[in-house]
């Protein structure tokens, strides 16, 4: 089945079950089921089973999923049973916070190139690769000549639209964007947005 074809919404929650399903392998589980994962995630279990047939089948009736099976089926459909690396902008505390955060590397990411526009913070190292920080006007030449087609913005949101265009006039094609601010890229280029007051405004709408 073409890509373009599964909802773009199946594919958000493929992720999910990943990461529900690396930690049954960490638990040294063999065999799980729909059930079991819709009862970790909250998810239904008919959800999921539908979301997976998307990409093949991978249990069996009365037997449930090989979990290690299923898991690294997953990361092969969600290419990261390679590493990409990624260049990340913004080198303050929210840039320096996940340069340093180790988890990237173990699911298919490091951060190879950080870039930085303050001259206090370009040549400094940071990061669990320490990485050393480059100026921004070396953003594009890096970009073409380490063909890095993943970005991370950590900047104001002030910067982002014009670190967004840089970025993708260079080659990247995926962009994970913690700038408070919606960016516009050309068709084709995938963005995903991290903004937690965003996540908190939508939370306290519930509350009493």
């Amino acid at each position: 089945m073409a890509k373009r074809s599964i909802p773009d919404i199946v594919i958000g929650r493929l992720p999910v079950y990943l990461r529900a399903l690396g930690f049954l392998v960490a638990e040294g589980r063999q065999i799980t089921s729909s059930q079991e994962l819709g009862d970790r995630l909250g998810i239904s279990s008919a959800q999921i089973r539908k979301d997976l047939s998307h990409f093949g089948e991978f249990g069996k009736q009365g037997t449930g999923y090989d979990i290690q099976y299923l898991h690294d089926q997953l990361r092969q459909i969600l290419k990261v049973d390679r590493m990409w690396e990624a260049a990340l902008v913004g080198a303050g505390n929210l840039g320096k916070a996940i340069a340093d955060y180790g988890g990237f590397a173990g699911k298919g990411f490091n951060i190879v190139a950080i870039f930085d526009n303050d001259p206090a913070k370009i040549g400094a190292v940071m990061g669990v690769n320490q990485v050393k920080v480059q100026s921004v006007s070396e953003l594009a030449a890096t970009i073409h000549a380490r063909n890095l087609i993943v970005g991370v913005i950590a900047t104001p949101a002030t910067d982002a639209q014009a670190i967004a265009r840089t970025m993708v006039d260079s080659g990247v094609r995926a962009i994970l964007n913690y700038a408070p601010i919606t960016i516009t890229v050309p068709t084709g280029v995938r963005v995903q947005y991290i903004d937690p007051v965003v996540g908190l405004q939508r939370m306290t709408y519930y509350l009493p």
